[in-house]
């Protein structure tokens, strides 16, 4: 029960942020480190993955793809996150405090296991022994 609890979560965060990427391209734009060359392209690459991926989670046939898609999108848009902390980067005009940025790096690692978890890739730590 806790797994797809966990997993329509998961996919309706995913499928939500798929769509932001899309409709709000400029604001994920101005997060992505300067290196990453091509970042309107990026975003919207990266939304269509989060919002294929979140999809995923629901379809069983894929589950397990869409769970370690999902977790290797988490790795890889990491370093934006990362850039907006540390840059401290304004987004439509407004700057997040740490309030925000602390929680947001300190969850992604538990962001990368629910979604191998959720989609059965891994059982742990609730694997019986």
């Amino acid at each position: 029960m806790a797994r797809a609890v966990t997993r329509w979560v998961l996919a309706l965060l995913f499928i939500a942020n798929g769509v932001l990427h899309v409709m709000a391209s400029s604001a994920y734009q101005s997060i992505v480190p300067a290196w990453v060359p091509e970042a309107h392209f990026v975003v919207l690459a990266t939304g269509a993955a989060s919002f294929a991926g979140g999809l995923g989670l629901l379809i069983p046939a894929v589950r397990r793809a869409a769970g370690i898609g999902l977790a290797l999108y988490c790795v890889g848009v990491f370093p934006a996150n990362i850039h907006h902390a540390l840059a401290n980067v304004a987004v439509n005009g407004r700057e997040m405090s740490w309030a925000y940025h602390g929680p947001r790096l300190l969850l992604q690692p538990v962001f990368v296991w629910a979604c191998l978890w959720s989609s059965s890739v891994i059982d742990w730590p609730f694997a019986k022994r």
